[in-house]
């Protein structure tokens, strides 16, 4: 397996809050976590930026963020996607139904696309990917409207949302219909978004985990994925915080946050990750990793 299994661990949500930044950064420094997807609108952004600055090795990209939070634009542009407060819906299925079928909708999804995309920028920070809160940019829609502004910004990578749900279902059968459900939804999408990236000549992993554990990526977890990764580059998402935290107990009450951030600095999975010969990489290597592995392997990765 040694120099063929790429791994890029990346923390979600960094700028919801002082703790979860704090928590991301502490991984990254003390464990395994190489990237991290700022929400530019989250009540700590601001600090998360300057966060990243002071640890350049931290690879950032953009948490494209369309429900459960706030817009970049001003409400009264967006009156179809939010409210007077500016505010997106929390539900993210009524949400991703008003973005398929309004017209007006997907033109406010558009600009506020933009106008995060241009807020990333404006900090200064390199903008080595693209994904979304609650895996909104896996929308048909807004898939395709971020793969446009990829190409005119020059943001070269994007998370795909496809996870195996064999490896999920032999660590853990509870919620499968649940589990099942996602895998359904989600391959369709990503097969349809590994098209329209490929034709676009945008970069992906081949593979992830953290969709059907979201919010429970603990040590036993991880021990239990780190053999089972393939040859190719593979994400695994997480969202590791410290606790207390009034935003995470309001937006993710389940998720055991800090339990993630105990697995990412754990001895034992780090010394697995040695021993299985995995390489942990970064968003910010991952074109020219790409590049390599495709002359190696064709397509055998993807």
């Amino acid at each position: 397996m040694s120099h063929l299994c790429y791994l890029i661990v990346n923390g979600d949500d960094f700028g919801l809050s002082p703790q979860a930044n704090a928590g991301i950064i502490h991984a990254h420094q003390h464990g395994i976590l190489t990237d991290a997807s700022l929400m530019v609108t989250g009540p700590a952004w601001r600090e998360a930026v300057e966060l990243a600055r002071a640890n350049p090795q931290l690879s950032v990209g953009l948490h494209v963020t369309l429900v459960q939070g706030k817009s970049v634009l001003p409400p009264h542009l967006l009156s179809s996607i939010t409210d007077f407060g500016g505010n997106f819906s929390n539900d993210p299925t009524l949400a991703g139904l008003r973005y398929f079928f309004s017209h007006r909708a997907r033109e406010q999804v558009r600009e506020e696309c933009r106008a995060q995309v241009e807020r990333f920028l404006a900090t200064g920070l390199a903008l080595t990917h693209i994904d979304g809160h609650l895996n909104i940019h896996m929308h048909p829609v807004v898939c395709d409207i971020l793969i446009a502004l990829m190409l005119e910004y020059g943001i070269p990578t994007m998370r795909v949302t496809q996870e195996n749900l064999a490896v999920t279902l032999a660590y853990d059968t509870h919620h499968r219909f649940r589990k099942q459900r996602e895998a359904v939804i989600f391959s369709r999408l990503a097969r349809r978004a590994k098209l329209k990236l490929t034709a676009a000549q945008r970069v992906f992993p081949d593979t992830l985990f953290g969709l059907h554990h979201s919010g429970q990526v603990d040590e036993r977890y991880l021990l239990h994925l780190l053999p089972k990764l393939q040859v190719g580059v593979t994400e695994l998402y997480c969202h590791p915080s410290f606790l207390p935290c009034p935003e995470v107990e309001r937006w993710t009450p389940t998720y055991r946050r800090a339990d993630e951030l105990a697995a990412l600095t754990s001895a034992n999975v780090r010394a697995t990750i040695a021993t299985l010969g995995i390489v942990v990489v970064s968003y910010r290597e991952l074109p020219g990793l790409r590049a390599r592995l495709d002359e190696t392997f064709g397509d055998f990765c993807t």
